[in-house]
């Protein structure tokens, strides 16, 4: 039987199982967060929230499911019916396969690729793709105004993500997130991780974050009061339920990368607890929390002044923030904190 795995054919079956693993992961995590998102906003605003399907409601979130998918699937006359019906695949499936390089653990992971940071910003910003492709597809003004909105805003703050992400591979030599975990393990435990060195820049990615991902407070795109939900108004059923499982996939990755590059992965806060995949996915759900917090208790951006905050604000603070860092990682300043090549690269 080990032979057997080390044919084309077992590697085929190893590869595949690992992959229905990571998929299965993210898309029963996909069902809990939506639950939680509902309930976390229903408890700030002193409500019940999904208490019915199930105990505590928990099954809400599959019925939901079910309901979208034995619905009928409308497209409007003068829809382009290809385009209309890949714009919806396209947003899940590319929020799905950035999963391929995410580790769990040590050495859990689908693809240890030496660019995975390079990976996850390529696939992430061809996101785009499917919000425009949606808007334009539905041959209606208003989603093609929202399509064109989100794919702005999107861009925007893709940049300032990016220029973020550099400074912490400068400090780290390396664009592996495996490499990028381990030069976090100082032994400090909670005061080693990046988040110290690179603390302004936390708050920068995780409200970039909330705009990348089209998140309130920064749901221009989506805003029912503006744009009729916008590049979303023309579609239902299945199709509807994969864009906004596309997003809160997006949403996920973007609160595994908050813990991969600042707050350890893995790694336990406290020195001398073991390390493991629990840390990892409870570290993922708190960042989960903070967004839901975020949804629940902030006032909606005007667009201007979404605009304004990542061209202005975000963009010449993280680009002056890399420069910072190369200094500090090349000289080796307050005590070589920003250089770990020795550890990460």
């Amino acid at each position: 039987m080990a032979d057997f795995f080390n044919t084309p054919g077992g590697i085929a079956i190893i590869i595949l199982a690992q992959v229905l693993a990571v998929v299965a992961f993210v898309m029963i995590s996909l069902l809990f967060l939506v639950y939680g998102d509902r309930k976390i906003w229903a408890a700030v605003q002193m409500r019940r929230g999904p208490n019915v399907v199930g105990v505590y409601g928990i099954l809400q979130s599959v019925a939901d499911a079910l309901k979208y998918v034995v619905k009928e699937v409308v497209i409007p006359a003068g829809a382009d019916r290809a385009v209309f019906i890949l714009a919806p695949m396209t947003s899940f499936v590319l929020s799905l396969i950035a999963w391929a390089v995410i580790p769990f653990n040590d050495g859990w992971v689908l693809s240890d690729l030496n660019v995975a940071v390079l990976y996850v910003f390529a696939v992430s910003s061809l996101e785009v793709y499917g919000v425009i492709m949606g808007g334009w597809a539905s041959n209606s003004k208003y989603p093609f105004l929202g399509s064109l909105r989100s794919a702005a805003q999107m861009i925007s703050y893709e940049v300032s993500i990016g220029l973020i992400i550099i400074g912490v591979i400068i400090s780290t030599g390396s664009m592996n997130f495996g490499s990028i975990v381990g030069a976090q393990d100082t032994g400090y435990g909670f005061f080693g991780w990046y988040w110290l060195p690179h603390f302004p820049m936390v708050f920068l990615f995780f409200i970039s974050a909330l705009a990348e991902t089209n998140r309130p407070p920064f749901d221009l795109p989506e805003a029912e009061s503006e744009l009729v939900a916008g590049y979303q108004v023309e579609y239902s059923a299945t199709m509807f339920l994969l864009f906004m499982a596309g997003e809160y996939i997006a949403i996920f990755l973007m609160c595994a990368l908050t813990t991969l590059l600042f707050f350890g992965g893995w790694l336990s806060p406290i020195p001398g607890l073991p390390d493991g995949v629990l840390w990892m996915v409870g570290k993922m759900a708190f960042f989960f929390f903070i967004f839901a917090m975020v949804k629940a208790i902030t006032p909606r951006y005007r667009y201007d002044q979404l605009m304004r905050l990542g061209w202005k604000v975000f963009l010449p603070f993280s680009l002056a923030w890399v420069v910072f860092v190369a200094f500090a990682a090349k000289f080796e300043w307050f005590w070589g904190i920003f250089a770990r090549w020795s550890v990460g690269g």
